[in-house]
């Protein structure tokens, strides 16, 4: 269960005229519960919804108020938390930094305090759960957008977190790789907290946030978040 009281970030913003820095919010006091096992988070570019999906795993930290995972707090407990809850970037090249899959599956290992060749051989496997086995050896870079996806949501899927925080899986995707990203998320057994501006992703969700301009201004049913979305995306009923 990932709860977030009063969760709140801000930032210092450029000086003003007497080189005062500014602080700027970038997301208000936020409070909610999230226990449902698919949840979407949307909004505009710029509005706030990576950054409240950045605090679900500690990557930010709150300026006031908590995050806490199952008791754990993101802050103190930080270690611990990110054992528990996995992220994947929208740029997958963001987070593998080894020269190839199966190394980069075993670097993610690590934490399990696993013998060298153990934990290779527990990477081939993986990578053969996710249809990579033959990629194994290949350079990174040499494979497509949609495998590296994959390849990071296997490194991140191989310490088996309870959670996983997807922020824009399938923006650099083409329909293909998209739909073969969909499959896999709407499968697995973690709970998942997926940003998105795929309407149709956000749909199949049980429980949709909509952000906008750092605060959480609707929470609830798909179908009255994604209208409420396409209202302030396409300048419908006021705010």
């Amino acid at each position: 269960m990932i709860e977030l009281v009063g969760a709140t970030v801000t930032a210092y913003g450029p000086p003003d005229a007497h080189g005062r820095a500014a602080v700027v919010t970038l997301l208000h006091p936020t409070t909610c519960t999230l226990t449902e096992r698919r949840i979407a988070v949307i909004g505009a570019n710029g509005s706030g919804k990576s950054t409240l999906a950045r605090l679900l795993n500690g990557l930010v930290r709150p300026s006031a108020g908590t995050v806490t995972v199952d008791g754990l707090d993101t802050v103190r407990d930080g270690t611990q938390v990110r054992r528990q809850v996995g992220f994947c970037f929208t740029d997958p090249d963001a987070q593998l930094v080894l020269p190839t899959p199966v190394e980069d599956v075993a670097l993610s290992l690590r934490r399990l305090d696993l013998a060298p060749e153990e934990r290779t051989r527990r990477a081939r496997e993986v990578l053969a759960r996710f249809g990579l086995a033959d990629r194994a050896e290949v350079p990174v870079h040499a494979l497509s957008g949609g495998q590296k996806q994959l390849l990071a949501l296997a490194g991140v899927l191989a310490t088996e977190p309870t959670i996983l925080v997807c922020d824009e899986p399938t923006t650099l995707l083409d329909l293909r790789w998209k739909r073969v990203v969909d499959d896999l998320l709407d499968g697995l057994d973690q709970q998942v907290v997926q940003v998105t501006h795929d309407l149709e992703a956000a749909a199949r969700a049980d429980r949709v946030l909509v952000v906008d301009e750092g605060r959480v201004v609707h929470d609830g049913d798909p179908g009255a978040a994604v209208a409420r979305y396409v209202g302030l995306m396409t300048g419908g009923p006021p705010r």
